[in-house]
Formats: C-alpha cells, structure tokens, sequence
C-alpha cells in the first residue's frame, strides 16, 4: 500500500514511524515532512493546506491512502479536495473538520445530543475559561479566576482576531481520549493527559502541549467506556444525521470533575502530543485501521493495547510560546535513541546537513517501560542526552501520576 501522510510536526513523525512498521506497506511518503520523517519516508515539497498540490502529488504517487495529520489543512477541506477526486483519504470533511474549527458549532452540536459538558456565559465573569471560537494552535484558551487575570485574558484572546466564547472554569484532571472513526463506529486509543501549561506546575501561558502520558491510571476500561457511550457515539451519530459522517480521528478533551467526566473541547485529528504517547502502546496494525476507515467501515479490524505505558517530554525553544528558535544545533538524538527511547522530530531542519532548531516545540522524547515511573524515568534521562542551545522542558511530566 502506497501511502501519502500530511504534515510536519512530532505528532506527523509518530504516525510515519507507526506506520513504517505495518507489513502492508510498500511506500511512504509525506509532505512537507520533516528530518525526522525523512528517514522514513520520501519528503515532497508540498505545503500541508495546499489541496491541489496534494491531489496532483496523490495522483503522481497513485498513492492508495492519504492520512491528514493537522488540523488546519482539515478545516479548511483539503481532504474533501482529494475525496471528491477519489482518493482515500483518513481525515474528516470540512464538514465534520468544524467540531474543531468553530468551538460554538461543537457546543451547539454537544447541545443537540445532550454531551456533558462546561456550561456558557453570555458575558465573561470571574471565574470563567475565554475561548476563541476558531483554531488558534492550542493557544486560544485562557483560565481566568481573578479579575487581573480576565482583563489580561480578554486581551490576548482579543488579538486572535475571534469571536468569543465564556465558559463556566471546570476543576478536576483532564483527559485527552484519541477515538479512530469510521464514519459509523469508534476504535479507541489509550487514554492519555497532555501538559498544557508552559512551566512546572502548571504555571505560564497555555501551549501546543510540552508533554504526554498514558494510560491514565485513573480511567479503566469501564470509565472509558462510559465516556465513548456519551460522548463520542453521539455525536458520531449526529454528524452522520447531519450529513458529514467523521472519518479519522475524534479528539475528546475530557475534564474529570467531581460531578463526572465534561467535555472541554472536540478535536478534529490526532493530539499533539498525545499521540507520541499513545501509539507506542497501539497493538495491530494501525495503518490496517486507518485504511479500513478511509473506506467506510471497521469491520473485521481490532486493535489492542500494550501492558505498557509512554511518556513524552517535549523541548522547546527557550521563549516558547511567544516565539521559536532558529539555527540552534541539536545534539544527542542518536545517544537518545540508544538508550531505547524514541526521539520524533517537530521543529526541526537541515542545515549544512546538520539537525538544528526551526520552530517552538522541537523535539519531543518518548520512554516506554513496564510502568509509568519506568517510562518517565527513560524519557528524562534520554532527554538529558539531547543539547539545543537555550532550550528548555517541564521537569514534572507524569510526576504525580507515576509516584
């Protein structure tokens, strides 16, 4: 099977890395891609939201799958570019894409369906989340529980140029729930926690994520059952209704409250970068399943789940979010790697034939082990094998979850 995969971060190297392995492969290419994923796949130099380019690029290849990694391209149709020419494509329509891209058409459609989830405000109040209504990278939610910090908060959301949308604060640990879709049915991920906030216990300003584990030791097969019945068929069987049935991945967002699990937000593809965590742990042929999403239905395709679990710390530039990093050398990949972690690739270039720094979040260092403190301990110490001039990291991925 030929397959073209879209895009060129961390969450793009984990999906070529997974799906390099499928025995029904027989070619890989991506674009743009990356470094990283250049050592699995032949690169192109088409730009993810380029529809046209990668429906001449799919034609070229006669590629037999084109999987759609961010959210952007997504949004904004091209997998509906390709679909309508005939290509497989796993990734949703624009159509089913808007559960992400307009956070009021996801609270309408939760509404519809009766998902629980954070209640809204027709005016910002303390306390309260101020959401921007359409994509923003992982940057457009502000938690305000003072007053400073709302009149802050306005203002930086303000300048995404987006509506608004005020929500009632939920407190608890949240969750992130990665769900393959084909259109009908749901093949569920191990469940994962991202680590949103810039700095160590969770200070700073919300990011595109600075680490990952799973599973979450507190949700069981029981609980994640619980929280597909609700929260994830429903709205399959809505879209479906409406006429943009979901095939790909159906991000959940999850806040588990004392009340019971409340959605925070839907996502339209993998997590990033909860999938550097979750598919390390995936059982089966993944590449298999995506496949049999692209064409309609599950049937006859299962996958399991390692006894195992992941943790990914993520480097970045040293002013990240604010602004990225060019030009700093990477070292110690390949010492990372030989101490059996895995190392995916996200802001990153080749210069003089030299790995160095091109973006915010550069790097991003997958331990797996028996347990969680094993994992965690494996991708700290293969991050400490890793040098980016003025980098940093959180130094409390999965710390309390792995006590």
């Amino acid at each position: 099977m030929r397959v073209l995969l879209v895009g060129s971060g961390g969450r793009e190297h984990a999906l070529a890395w997974r799906l390099a392995a499928s025995p029904l492969l027989t070619e890989l290419h991506a674009a743009p891609g990356n470094p990283g994923i250049a050592t699995l796949a032949t690169c192109h130099p088409v730009a993810a939201d380029d529809g046209d380019g990668l429906l001449g690029l799919a034609r070229f290849l006669a590629v037999d799958l084109v999987v759609v990694g961010p959210e952007a391209p997504l949004v904004a149709g091209v997998a509906d570019v390709l679909r309508h020419a005939g290509v497989p494509v796993f990734g949703p329509s624009a159509a089913a894409a808007r559960i992400e891209g307009s956070k009021r058409y996801a609270k309408e459609l939760m509404a519809a369906v009766g998902v629980p989830t954070a209640a809204t405000f027709d005016s910002p109040r303390v306390p309260c989340v101020l959401k921007a209504d359409g994509l923003a990278a992982g940057k457009g939610v502000v938690v305000c529980r003072t007053a400073a910090e709302l009149a802050a908060g306005l203002d930086v959301v303000r300048r995404l140029g987006e509506p608004l949308l005020f929500e009632e604060l939920l407190e608890g640990p949240e969750l992130s729930v990665l769900a393959l879709c084909d259109g009908r049915e749901a093949l569920v991920l191990a469940p994962a926690r991202d680590f949103k906030r810039a700095y160590d216990g969770d200070a700073g300003p919300n990011t595109g994520g600075m680490g990952s584990f799973a599973p979450v030791p507190e949700m069981d097969d029981d609980g994640l059952a619980t929280i597909v019945e609700s929260c994830v068929d429903p709205v399959l069987a809505e879209l479906a209704r409406r006429g943009s049935p979901f095939v790909g991945t159906l991000f959940v967002g999850l806040m588990l409250t004392s009340a019971g699990p409340r959605v925070l937000e839907y996502n339209c593809r993998f997590g990033d970068p909860e999938t550097q965590s979750v598919l390390p742990l995936v059982e089966g042929d993944l590449l298999e399943a995506l496949a049999a999403a692209a064409q309609g239905s599950f049937d006859g395709i299962r996958l399991g789940r390692a006894e195992r679990s992941a943790v990914t710390v993520v480097l970045t530039a040293g002013d990240y979010p604010r602004s990225g990093a060019r030009g700093a050398p990477i070292d110690g990949v390949a010492a990372a790697e030989a101490l059996g972690a895995l190392v995916f690739q996200a802001g990153t270039a080749l210069s003089d034939g030299r790995l160095v720094a091109n973006g915010g979040r550069l790097l991003g260092i997958t331990g797996t082990g028996p347990t969680l403190a094993a994992a965690r301990s494996l991708a700290y110490a293969a991050a400490d094998a890793i040098h980016i001039p003025g980098s940093r990291r959180r130094d409390d991925i999965a710390s309390d979850a792995s006590t």
